[in-house]
């Protein structure tokens, strides 16, 4: 590699939360004119060290060096002023204001809208951005909103950027306009850092790649001279098969029957519009569509979570015999046998509740199987354990608050409870939202597990070369409507992103031959 200009220099940084070491002496450096990806596991502290270029956090030991200069970064308007802007997960913007508004909130001195919208054009304009200064932000797709976080950082004079996790909810076709993008700024000299657990976005995209184990620094290597396995190897730090298994779907039977579901929001938007389909018993349907097309609120009307305007959801016994889940709660569902396990993809607000440790949250399963007003403690701890060990879960102790650990690691937590409860169907929205490389093929292996054992796997997912390779059959949802349904093993990627924003594919709810 040419020799390139240090853009920043991290020198010793070591951060702790508590009795928890997030970074444990790493020293590493970004360059100008370079896409680098940081590699590791969930709690490896690879947004923490982000988080402290970034003005977040302060390093506990250590120094930061921006452009050849020893500098304290205690806020993200430090930040901004060395040239340095990061790009979340979740974006801040205000709905309600135009993308010009939003990139120009909160700058010193007098507004001068009409400057600020030529200034804007120019940004996009040199870069490749496709953004109108007047649109409002609720009129926005995910993708139109993230380049609006782009071009705010832009605006405000950054020529380092880091993006976490920057396609976890685009289309094929939105990451490649993004990718694009990140190229031309990298010619133009900027220093780009993504965080990201698609290895074939860091073999696509990057230049270098640094890897995080368990906070400490384990090595970097030119992106050209490795690949997927050697760096899952170096997160992990022993050898990991990278192998989606997917067995035939044995003698499956209709489990859930879903005709005509018609779903509002409580502001009278159709979330939902007349979807059909059937899933079945020892079979995993996944689900795909742009952020905000109707997954959550359909697997939530399937689980009782969701009030419905039209349709029916009908579970099937081996029998034959149906029964309606509409109109029924959660808990009316159980009594009726029917197990269903609901992985949501809000972990924290739906799924687990923050300040209970693990052995608590596993109770929340459990808790009214005991007898009279005794709550069994003996078998939530097992399962706690059994998760614990199984999933790697990385935790102080199980009396730990989950809310103390990692988003992964909630994840973990979460999944593990679910499927442990021995379902008959599983719901997952985002099963592995946020989840490095060796944990997520942990969590497909389990799913591949319950499929063998005959349940029914409704599986919303993101990312849509894992939804190819673990899926019998794929849902496509495009603004609350079926898309098509199309056969696994054959779908082509470009195929289903073309349908998730209706450009292909048929307009029903018929499956595709």
């Amino acid at each position: 590699m040419d020799k390139k200009t240090v853009a920043v220099s991290l020198k010793h940084i070591t951060k702790r939360f508590g009795s928890v070491v997030a970074n444990d002496d790493v020293s590493m450096d970004i360059y100008r004119g370079e896409i680098l990806a940081i590699l590791g596991e969930n709690g490896s502290g690879k947004t923490t060290l982000m988080n402290m270029i970034s003005g977040i956090y302060f390093p506990d030991e250590g120094t930061i060096e921006v452009n050849g200069k020893e500098t304290v970064i205690r806020s993200p308007r430090d930040a901004i002023d060395l040239g340095i802007g990061m790009i979340h997960q979740h974006f801040k913007l205000v709905d309600v204001l135009t993308a010009a508004e939003n990139i120009v909130l909160g700058l010193p001195g007098r507004l001068n809208l009409k400057e600020a919208t030529r200034k804007i054009r120019e940004i996009c304009d040199a870069y490749g951005f496709e953004v109108d200064p007047g649109q409002k932000i609720y009129d926005m797709s995910v993708s139109q909103k993230q380049t609006v976080e782009i071009v705010k950082v832009l605006y405000r004079g950054a020529d380092i950027l880091i993006l976490d996790e920057p396609t976890a909810v685009l289309t094929p076709q939105e990451t490649d306009k993004l990718f694009a993008v990140l190229r031309n700024m990298r010619e133009s000299g900027k220093a780009i850092v993504i965080i990201t657990h698609k290895m074939h976005e860091v073999e696509e995209l990057s230049d270098r790649v640094v890897i995080l184990r368990r906070g400490q620094y384990a090595g970097e290597k030119a992106t050209a001279d490795t690949d997927a396995q050697e760096m899952t190897n170096m997160m992990v730090g022993h050898a990991v098969e990278l192998n989606i298994d997917r067995p035939q779907p044995v003698a499956p039977k209709p489990r859930i029957e879903v005709k005509d579901l018609t779903v509002r929001s409580e502001d009278g938007i159709v979330k939902l519009d007349h979807v059909s389909f059937t899933a079945y018993s020892g079979e995993i349907l996944g689900v795909a569509g742009i952020s905000g097309s109707g997954q959550k609120e359909l697997l939530e009307a399937i689980a009782g979570l969701q009030p419905t305007e039209t349709g029916s959801v009908c579970y099937i016994e081996d029998d034959g015999k149906r029964e309606e889940l509409i109109g029924k709660d959660p808990l009316e569902i159980a009594h009726m046998g029917v197990a269903l396990s609901f992985v949501p993809e809000d972990r924290l607000g739906m799924g687990l509740v923050g300040s209970m440790d693990v052995n608590e949250n596993m109770m929340l399963r459990s808790f009214r199987e005991g007898h009279g007003p005794f709550t069994d403690r003996k078998t939530p701890h097992h399962v706690a354990e059994t998760v614990v060990q199984e999933l790697e879960v990385r935790t102080p102790s199980l009396e730990t608050p989950v809310s103390r650990l990692s988003g992964g690691n909630v994840q973990k937590v979460l999944v593990g409870r679910e499927i442990t409860s021995a379902p008959s169907v599983l719901l997952t929205a985002y099963a592995v939202r946020g989840l490095d490389i060796n944990s997520s093929y942990t969590i497909y292996d389990l799913i591949n597990r319950q499929k063998k054992a005959g349940v029914a796997v409704i599986y919303v997912g993101e990312d849509l070369d894992v939804l190819l390779e673990l899926a019998d059959r794929i849902l496509v949802l495009c603004g609350g409507k079926v898309s098509g349904i199309i056969p696994g093993r054959s779908a082509l990627k470009q195929e289903v992103g073309l349908m998730m924003t209706r450009m292909g594919g048929s307009n029903g709810e018929q499956e595709n031959a």
